[in-house]
């Protein structure tokens, strides 16, 4: 069965960076289970997956910063009174936090802490990065009704209610 819209896909996955450097891997670890064709994983990634099977042999599929996490934004760097950032514990350089927008909040990199205020980035850390998923697909299957109304999969590997 192909991978295809309104269809629940296991697979496991490596991810790197353009020049080969791994930064997660589900090897060893449970797959990750999810419903094809409603945005549950980056764009680039699931239009990649598109029409593939569990038959097929490991997938290479090469996402562009448009079709993950966009394109770094340099305006999303600001300084900022420390009183407004939450975080756990002291507030240090490359730790998250967490600030306060017009669209609620929005986790941020903190880059450099002074005594009053902190420069801190709200890009996602993978923002500007081309990335490659070596993929095997483990299964494909018919989602139920209820998966496909919820938007997600349910049970092993997928949402509990």
């Amino acid at each position: 069965m192909q991978v295809a819209k309104d269809r629940v896909v296991t697979l496991h996955y490596t991810l790197k960076l353009e020049d080969g450097s791994t930064l997660e891997s589900s090897e060893g670890k449970e797959p990750l289970v999810y419903l094809h064709g409603m945005g549950n994983i980056i764009p680039g990634l699931e239009k990649g997956l598109e029409g593939k099977t569990a038959e097929d042999d490991e997938v290479s599929i090469t996402v562009t910063p448009a079709e993950a996490y966009g394109e770094y934004n340099p305006e999303l760097q600001m300084r900022m009174p420390i009183k407004n950032i939450k975080s756990q514990g002291k507030l240090k350089a490359n730790t998250m936090a967490i600030i306060e927008t017009e669209k609620g909040q929005r986790q941020v990199m903190v880059i450099k802490v002074g005594r009053f205020h902190a420069d801190v980035d709200a890009n996602h850390p993978l923002s500007g990065q081309t990335l490659v998923f070596e993929v095997n697909i483990d299964s494909v299957r018919e989602a139920s009704a209820e998966e496909i109304e919820h938007g997600h999969v349910h049970g092993p590997g997928g949402h509990q209610h």
